[in-house]
C-alpha cells in the first residue's frame, strides 16, 4: 500500500461534481463572482485560513499550492495559523480579513462580534467588504462539500 493510499483510505465517498455537475457549475460561478475586486493574495489567505479551521485537506492542498504559485512566501504560509502572533508579517488589512474569516467560519461559537466587523469595515470599503464576505462564504461551502465527501487532495491522487 502506498503512502497516498494509506492517507486516503477513507475516501472519496461521493464524486459530487460528477453526480451533480450543475451544482459544480453554480459553485464555480459563485467563486468567480466573489473574486472581483480583492487582491489574489488576500483571497488565498482567506481560503487557507478557513480551510485550516474546517480541516479540509483537499482545499488546503489546493490553496497552499495556488498561493505558492502566486509568489506567497513560505514564512507567511507557515504562520497563517498563528497570524495574530506573527507581528507585522500580515498587514492590518490582511489581519482584519483573517479575523473576519475566523468569525464567519466559526459561527457555532456565536455571532460575528461587532469589533471584528468594525475592524474589517475600517480596511475595506462596502463593495470590498461584500466581496470579502462572499469569499469567506464560498470557501466555507467548498470546504463542507469536500470534507463531507472526503475528497482526496490532488497531491495524493495517483
Amino acid at each position: 500500500m502506498t503512502e497516498a493510499q494509506k492517507t486516503t483510505a477513507h475516501g472519496p465517498r461521493l464524486r459530487i461534481w460528477k453526480a451533480a455537475p450543475a451544482l459544480y457549475k453554480g459553485m464555480s460561478a459563485f467563486q468567480q463572482a466573489t473574486a472581483e475586486g480583492l487582491e489574489h493574495s488576500l483571497a488565498e489567505l482567506v481560503k487557507i485560513r478557513a480551510s485550516q479551521l474546517n480541516k479540509c485537506a483537499f482545499c488546503l492542498d489546493m490553496h497552499f499550492a495556488d498561493a505558492r504559485k502566486a509568489g506567497e512566501s513560505q514564512l507567511r504560509l507557515d504562520l497563517i495559523g498563528a497570524w495574530e502572533e506573527a507581528g507585522d508579517l500580515f498587514s492590518e488589512r490582511e489581519q482584519a480579513a483573517l479575523a473576519l474569516t475566523e468569525s464567519v467560519t466559526l459561527l457555532t461559537e456565536g455571532f460575528v462580534p461587532d469589533p471584528v466587523w468594525e475592524r474589517a469595515a475600517a480596511h475595506f470599503d462596502e463593495a470590498e467588504l461584500a466581496q470579502l464576505l462572499g469569499q469567506i462564504v464560498v470557501i466555507n461551502s467548498w470546504n463542507r462539500f469536500m470534507v463531507a465527501t472526503r475528497a482526496v487532495p490532488r497531491s495524493l491522487e495517483q
